[in-house]
């Protein structure tokens, strides 16, 4: 690697890529990544994720759905890095805050409530969706979605994974195993790392020393690039870039998309006990989906009717698919068992026997 490469590289993982300013502005010189259209059927998504986080936090209080963790204010990080994808071949490994990217495969939110409801029909994909089940376990799914793309690549097909994670689980080994096995085997995966500014409630400051979590990527052989994570069009540039790179066979990329959780880190957590009250409104003002609609205005793409309609469609949407879980089947003991293995070892089948509802499968 020659050294103005190497300063290439360097720059393009301090600097974060931005494009739409917080007034829903362009940069100057900067084209739309999407057009209107695409851009209002992105705003629709990134609109249902808030609809839903809201109406699940209600949920959760009542005793209705467990806890979840909501994406609020990082629609933008993780609908434009889904919206880089193809549906129909390349997958989603997510960790558990990436609800649009797993709708955005065709996953639903029938079973994305289901799941929360503590039923796991909800975590396992239909045929064709294709999306790794919910991760908890912090890194967890980072060396599987390694093991799919090389697999993916050892089948002839130009497919690419991308695996979403947090600033907090970067610091678990399965990361930096995940990675150096990536770069040695050009494996085509994208590293999306949401930099929501804490691990629960260890800011950023706590866990690394380092400028940006994208420099970590000249260590594996691999480009690394910062993104304005609450500018729809710069995710959705960056993470196209990556893709493409994957599909040429160029192997990796990390992509740290510098975002904020404007929410708590989930239903049993109290932010207001170590989040500065200044720092969340200066937050609140870069706020992605004012970004996008802003702009969608101003190319008349949206107007206050058609944003009423919108979100009143919305809501129906989330009030159908909380109907449609909670009239589902209860769930049954004998279920914990199923779609584990294709032929269970004598003691679990022993355990499944107990529940008295032997099976097989």
């Amino acid at each position: 690697m020659g050294p103005a490469t190497a300063t290439a590289r360097e720059q393009a993982a301090v600097v974060p890529v931005t494009r739409l300013g917080p007034d829903g502005v362009l940069a100057p010189g900067c084209d739309p990544a999407l057009s209107s259209a695409e851009a209002l059927a992105a705003f629709r998504l990134m609109l249902l994720t808030r609809t839903y986080d809201e109406r699940a936090f209600s949920l959760q209080r009542q005793g209705r759905l467990g806890t979840f963790s909501p994406v609020t204010g990082q629609e933008a990080s993780v609908v434009g890095s889904a919206w880089a994808l193809d549906p129909t071949r390349d997958w989603v490994v997510p960790q558990y805050r990436e609800l649009p990217a797993m709708l955005r495969q065709g996953h639903t939110l029938e079973k994305v409530l289901l799941y929360q409801m503590g039923n796991p029909v909800g975590n396992r994909m239909e045929e064709g969706v294709n999306v790794l089940p919910i991760q908890i376990s912090l890194a967890a799914q980072v060396p599987h979605a390694v093991g799919l793309a090389w697999g993916l690549r050892h089948q002839g097909l130009d497919a690419c994974v991308i695996t979403y994670f947090g600033d907090g689980a970067s610091s678990e080994g399965d990361v930096h195993e995940a990675m150096n096995l990536a770069g040695v085997r050009r494996a085509s995966v994208i590293f999306f790392l949401q930099n929501n500014g804490f691990a629960i409630s260890t800011p950023v400051a706590k866990q690394t020393a380092t400028e940006s979590f994208a420099l970590r990527a000249a260590g594996y052989g691999f480009p690394g690039e910062l993104v304005d994570g609450n500018d729809l069009f710069a995710v959705y540039e960056v993470t196209r870039r990556a893709v493409e790179r994957a599909r040429a066979g160029e192997g990796p990329t990390l992509i740290e998309s510098r975002t904020y959780r404007l929410g708590p880190h989930n239903t049993a957590d109290d932010p207001t006990r170590y989040v500065d009250p200044e720092e969340l409104r200066s937050w609140q003002a870069l706020d992605p989906i004012v970004r996008v609609r802003a702009w969608l205005r101003s190319e008349g793409a949206l107007d206050d009717a058609s944003e009423v309609e919108l979100q009143a469609e919305l809501d129906g949407e989330v009030a159908r698919a909380v109907a449609a879980a909670e009239a589902f089947p209860k769930v049954r003991p004998g279920q914990i068992f199923e779609h584990v293995y294709a032929r269970p070892p004598d003691r679990v089948a022993a355990q499944w026997e107990s529940v008295g509802e032997a099976g097989s499968a």
